[in-house]
């Protein structure tokens, strides 16, 4: 009887961790590359060549993503978006082969990455200035499809700089977080975990906006170099101490 009440309680506790934990974490989507149907390529027409992106099974259970460039550009754009407030969690797993030997994150020349994830925000003209919005209403006759209010740029960076944001060389609303730096861990599958608002604030000192979505990038046509590199997994999520109250964030922005 002994045994039997330890494996009883054991399971019951098991049980009531399980449960917690599900109760605590709420993920809005996971991508777990089995097809690339929630992803749109994104191509620009100065650019001759695209980065190839495939998905590749490494076991009978598992399949990942495989981003390979060749003085290459192209993006893949998650069809979706969500809300930063809700959902302020992003984590993944990725490996390099290679990191290029011209990148630097700090010029226009060297501003290409073996792989990075961009958390681009909506531009909200509810929310914006008059100045911002007489900004992007002319950028919109000059660029094609929709610009960004601003975005967190994810990379695993080809130089160990000593800074962790760096601003990008071509767009000062998009915002270098370098996660990885350097020769380090190439060849290595490293999983980094993320919260968006922090980052942002910490990147741009202020609120972020309201909706987001994700771009995958493999790029190198400004260094002429090639390299390839993969991701396992992508996860947005909440905890529960995490979610904002939106309408608070509203009052924020409007002020």
């Amino acid at each position: 009887m002994k045994k039997v009440s330890t494996l009883f309680l054991f399971v019951f506790f098991m049980l009531i961790e399980f449960n917690c934990y599900a109760e605590e974490k709420q993920i809005f989507f996971r991508e777990n590359f089995n097809d690339l149907v929630n992803w749109v390529p994104i191509e620009n027409e100065s650019i001759d060549k695209p980065t190839t992106y495939s998905v590749i099974s490494i076991d009978d259970n598992n399949n990942i993503l495989k981003a390979q460039s060749d003085s290459s550009a192209s993006a893949l754009h998650y069809s979706g978006s969500f809300d930063v407030y809700k959902y302020p969690l992003i984590t993944w797993r990725w490996k390099v082969d290679n990191i290029y030997e011209k990148g630097n994150a700090k010029t226009k020349e060297g501003d290409d990455y073996s792989i990075r994830v961009y958390v681009v925000f909506k531009f909200d003209p509810k929310k914006s200035g008059f100045f911002k919005n007489i900004k992007y209403k002319t950028a919109g006759f000059f660029y094609k499809g929709e610009i960004p209010d601003s975005a967190l740029n994810y990379i695993w960076a080809n130089k160990e700089f000593k800074e962790d944001v760096i601003i990008n060389p071509y767009r000062k609303e998009s915002m270098m977080i370098l996660l990885q730096k350097g020769k380090k861990n190439v060849g290595k599958w490293i999983t980094e975990s993320v919260n968006i608002i922090d980052d942002y604030k910490k990147a741009f000192g202020g609120e972020p906006p309201k909706e987001a979505s994700i771009i995958i990038m493999n790029d190198s046509d400004n260094t002429g170099e090639k390299a390839i590199s993969y991701i396992d997994f992508i996860e947005v999520y909440s905890k529960k101490g995490t979610q904002i109250n939106a309408d608070i964030d509203d009052q924020k922005n409007m002020k």
